[in-house]
């Protein structure tokens, strides 16, 4: 249950935020609410794990990184997920992302998944 004491909250600017995904990841649909990642940009990435492909529909994502700019910020949905289904996002992502801590927008701690090279926050 999504409401349990082992609860975390999850960024997603991407496919995540899709509910065929959220269905195919973790069998069940979350309920978000809007937030921003400030300091951050998005750009495109190609994936080529057939699996994630298969999953999302689509082999075009969406990368972030840090770039530390007031003015750079990501807008997204900020998701309510178990310890568990935590551990199935990160199965999910493919190597290119690494998931870690931010703070979003509204004051909120998260974790969101950036790029795995570079410094991008607090590693999870």
């Amino acid at each position: 249950m999504a409401t349990d004491r082992t609860a975390s909250w999850l960024f997603s600017y991407g496919s995540l935020r899709q509910p065929k995904v959220q269905l195919a990841v973790f069998g069940r649909q979350v309920e978000g609410h809007p937030d921003t990642l400030p300091g951050y940009a998005a750009s495109p990435i190609t994936i080529s794990d057939p699996q994630v492909i298969a999953i999302s529909g689509a082999s075009q994502h969406r990368i972030v990184r840090f770039t530390g700019q007031a003015g750079d910020a990501v807008t997204g949905t900020v998701l309510r997920v178990t310890a568990d289904e935590l551990r199935k996002a990160d199965a999910y992502e493919v190597s290119e992302y690494r998931r870690v801590a931010v703070e979003l927008s509204s004051g909120r701690r998260a974790y969101v998944y950036v790029a795995s090279t570079g410094l991008a926050g607090t590693a999870a």
